[in-house]
């Protein structure tokens, strides 16, 4: 009996076709930053307007989240999941065959928007039922590393795609892409490996309401909380405004696209070469504390950097080190709330992170009358600062 647990290779499968889907949904989410001004004329809104498809994700995740938890604690994944996927795929086709009328391509993106929870709460369940706890952090890495590809891809190719065709064709080919990536899934996930990953026992959660209250109690779970709030708001800060922060400093939407672009990057390499160490160390607290202190230079290089080189490398360290700390920090999160079920635990991170939209709309609200975001980004490092000093506080689970 104490053999009676076993890793299955399909686990990859299992958490590529999950990448896969997160990959696409990330690129509906941006596919209107790069091209605001474009779009806003196609559409004849204003640029707030545009800004608000982005914002919609953000803003619609706020009351799902804790049901879409419930949801996959109760459910499991593979239920929750090809829900989104489903509601991912419809309304993003709907959003490519509503042409010129926006207000049916703002109501396609709310569908859309209502389908992210189902994902990203799903980020540590998926490795939770299919990876030892050596690999979990890892998986989670991976993931993360399927957002900021999408990300990338979503904020690289649409400029590109749309000098050649319209906006409401290049939504169509996203569209079709998050409907194939949704039938990959419900084709090739499983819900759990014939047998555990782990000794049976060792990961026994509690019902969700009860988790949840006991997730409540726990310190240092509160505090990480505060950090993804911060951690998330700046990035999606910076991500939703990137064009907009540098053009005062005589930087072309050229430029910006490659900031975006090498921040995106970084996030990549940082969340496939951190989390493994923390896997291999077990240990957690002293990477997400590393990954914030050393991302604050990072942050104000890209508040103050005036040549190229130096821009471009802030964004780059931002991106490696304040990423790293997000996979790190969802397993640290699963791990001492024990025996919070994975997806009530994960599902209240990505709650706070993404109620950081309150820090986007701050971020605008702050710039100067002559457009400088400077204020924002310094409120924002001060920010990092703090929550590099409340994470000292944080304690790792006893092993």
């Amino acid at each position: 009996m104490a053999n009676n647990f076993k890793l299955y290779g399909y686990r990859w499968v299992v958490l590529a076709v999950f990448m896969f889907i997160n990959l696409t949904i990330q690129m509906l989410w941006i596919t209107y930053a790069p091209i605001t001004g474009p779009a806003a004329a196609f559409y004849g809104v204003t640029d707030l307007q545009i800004g608000l498809l982005a914002m919609a994700f953000m803003i619609a995740f706020i009351p799902l989240s804790i049901p879409v938890s419930w949801v996959i604690d109760t459910y499991g994944f593979r239920v929750a999941v090809s829900i989104g996927a489903v509601l991912m795929g419809i309304f993003g086709l709907l959003r490519g065959f509503a042409g010129a009328n926006y207000s049916l391509v703002l109501w396609s993106t709310v569908g859309i928007a209502a389908a992210q929870p189902f994902l990203l709460n799903a980020w540590t369940k998926v490795p939770a039922n299919w990876f030892s706890i050596e690999e979990r952090a890892t998986a989670v890495g991976l993931v993360t590393l399927s957002n900021l590809v999408g990300t990338a891809l979503g904020m690289v190719l649409t400029p590109i795609l749309t000098e050649t065709i319209s906006i409401p064709n290049v939504q169509l080919i996203y569209g079709g892409l998050a409907a194939f990536s949704a039938v990959l899934f419900i084709l090739f996930a499983r819900e759990t490996p014939p047998t555990p990953p782990e000794p049976a026992g060792s990961e026994v959660r509690a019902l969700m309401l009860d988790g949840l209250k006991h997730a409540f109690t726990v310190k240092s779970f509160w505090l990480y909380l505060f950090v993804s709030f911060i951690g998330l708001g700046i990035f999606n800060g910076v991500t939703t405004w990137v064009e907009n922060i540098i053009r005062p400093r005589g930087f072309t939407p050229t430029d910006a696209g490659t900031l975006g672009a090498l921040m995106l990057v970084g996030g990549v390499l940082g969340a496939v070469i951190i989390p493994p160490f923390s896997d291999k160390t077990r240990k957690r607290q002293p990477y997400i504390l590393a990954g914030l202190i050393l991302a604050i230079p990072g942050l104000i290089g890209l508040a103050f950097a005036t040549t190229g080189w130096l821009l471009f490398v802030s964004a780059f360290a931002m991106g490696f080190f304040l990423v790293s700390t997000s996979p790190i920090g969802m397993q640290y999160a699963s791990e001492v709330t024990q025996p919070t079920p994975e997806g009530t635990s994960n599902g209240l991170i990505q709650l706070f992170g993404q109620a950081s939209v309150v820090f986007v709309y701050i971020m605008e609200a702050m710039k100067t009358p002559d457009g400088s975001f400077t204020p924002a980004l310094l409120l924002a490092i001060g920010l990092l600062v703090i929550s590099a000093v409340l994470v000292t506080q944080m304690k790792d689970m006893q092993r």
